[in-house]
């Protein structure tokens, strides 16, 4: 019970700080599996060094996860340019659960729905100008595992994430 305490104060943070926020994103996540877990929300500035590094984001969120769709208010420093990753904490163990591979074994998305047939998106696919006011953002989650996945899409995604020489 105390676990649903703490990540239900996340959220009225959140909430508190996109009250008083000059730019704030409006974040719905689409395509969750199931209402289990944590949806967590990475914020990162416009900057190539710091997008997906250690350290490199400017704020993180984390939620209670609501099936099918999940929506979050995530307040920005201000207007600008910006990078968002979301995934789907099913767990709870606050990180990206991955195979033995290196493939997610969780949801995961980027602002702008963006993918990649190798790897990650780019840099320039994920970022997104937000103005002064709210920016309405929607994320459609992938999961490359899972028991909704047939064995032949799984093989494919797989082989387009890491090719073979």
């Amino acid at each position: 019970m105390a676990l649903g305490l703490l990540q239900a104060a996340v959220p009225a943070r959140a909430a508190e700080d996109c009250a008083v926020s000059e730019a704030k994103l409006d974040v719905t996540v689409e395509g969750l599996r199931s209402p289990k877990g944590l949806i967590t929300y990475t914020l990162y500035p416009d900057n190539k060094r710091k997008f997906l590094a250690k350290g490199g984001s400017l704020e993180r969120i984390r939620v209670d996860a609501r099936a099918p769709a999940t929506e979050t208010c995530v307040p920005l420093p201000g207007p600008g340019t910006y990078l968002l990753a979301v995934y789907h904490d099913e767990d709870g163990n606050r990180k990206l659960n991955r195979s033995i591979i290196g493939l997610p074994r969780e949801g995961f998305g980027f602002s702008n729905n963006a993918t990649s047939p190798i790897g990650l998106p780019s840099f320039d696919a994920v970022r997104f100008v937000a103005k002064a006011g709210v920016t309405a953002l929607k994320i459609k989650l992938r999961y490359l595992t899972g028991k909704e996945k047939l064995p032949a899409d799984l093989a494919k995604e797989a082989k387009d994430l890491l090719p073979l020489p």
